[in-house]
């Protein structure tokens, strides 16, 4: 374990975690709503820190990057955890379990860089889960790449405070944030999240130069045609016409099996064609 960087003690012998919105209160023992944070004494410490649960070799364009090295390959790793909880996770067997409750690998920064070397890769995304969950992690390993010439790619739900966010952002070459719903209540019941932090996450990585790209996976039901061409209008509006839009086909997944089905092909394409009309200069379609 290591202890977090963004955390308040508070008193007797609780903190709080200052890592994401949730802003988790937690007693000497416990863990924050992402299973990954544990309070020991009245310390936080990053319970999965150099423990992956997956490691692979993936095309950048499966992150989804299009236009960030098209064509190049990526060391993907993840840790378990996640500090959202999306009804239809794609990847719940590792995002939803705490870091003692799935197999993992022994891997410090250091030994990243050396399985990146082996592998002839120059780019590592930290990806599957949620990155920002296991961030101590991420930061060392981000830093590390840096120094030995290689570069860094984000792949997140972009649910992070703001301090923490800029204190990692340069050193980040690439992210992919989902913007997964334009409607706070709906990110609230299928995510336990909240909209506006998501917001402030893309404009923070846009003002550090980062190059974004966007999903936003189409889940039948549970936006409406108004709430998805406002995203658009917020994202022309705000300076994103020209960020690669993803709209990512959904299959049921975890608790949205029942009465679900996969997004039909029609109704991607007509997003598309929203999107475009609102300006939206690059849409491609996931997952079909």
């Amino acid at each position: 374990m290591k202890e977090c960087l963004f955390y308040t003690k508070l008193d007797d012998g609780a903190v709080r975690c200052d890592l994401c919105p949730h802003l988790c209160h937690i007693k000497d023992g416990g863990t924050g709503l992402c299973r990954s944070r544990v309070n020991h004494s009245g310390k936080l410490y990053a319970m999965s820190y150099g423990q992956p649960c997956s490691l692979a070799i993936d095309p950048i364009e499966k992150k989804p990057l299009y236009f960030f090295h098209p064509g190049e390959e990526c060391l993907s790793l993840a840790c378990t955890g996640c500090n959202l909880r999306c009804k239809g996770c794609q990847n719940h067997e590792i995002s939803q379990v705490a870091p003692l409750d799935f197999e993992h690998y022994e891997l410090t920064p250091e030994q990243l860089i050396e399985l990146a070397r082996k592998y002839h890769q120059d780019i590592i995304a930290y990806t599957y889960t949620e990155p920002l969950t296991w961030y101590e992690y991420t930061f060392d390993c981000c830093r590390l790449a840096h120094k030995n010439g290689m570069k860094n790619v984000l792949v997140s739900a972009g649910y992070v405070n703001e301090e923490p966010l800029r204190h990692l952002a340069p050193l980040i070459d690439a992210a992919n944030i989902d913007l997964k719903y334009f409607n706070d209540q709906t990110y609230r019941q299928m995510s336990s999240a909240t909209l506006p932090p998501i917001l402030k996450t893309l404009e923070i990585l846009k003002q550090h130069h980062v190059w974004l790209e966007i999903t936003h996976l189409m889940i039948p039901g549970t936006e409406t045609e108004d709430e998805f061409r406002a995203m658009c209008v917020w994202l022309v509006e705000n300076g994103f016409a020209d960020t690669p839009l993803h709209f990512s086909r959904f299959f049921p997944r975890y608790q949205l099996t029942e009465g679900y089905s996969p997004t039909p092909i029609g109704t991607l394409q007509c997003a598309r064609q929203i999107a475009e009309q609102e300006g939206i200069k690059h849409v491609f379609l996931g997952n079909v």
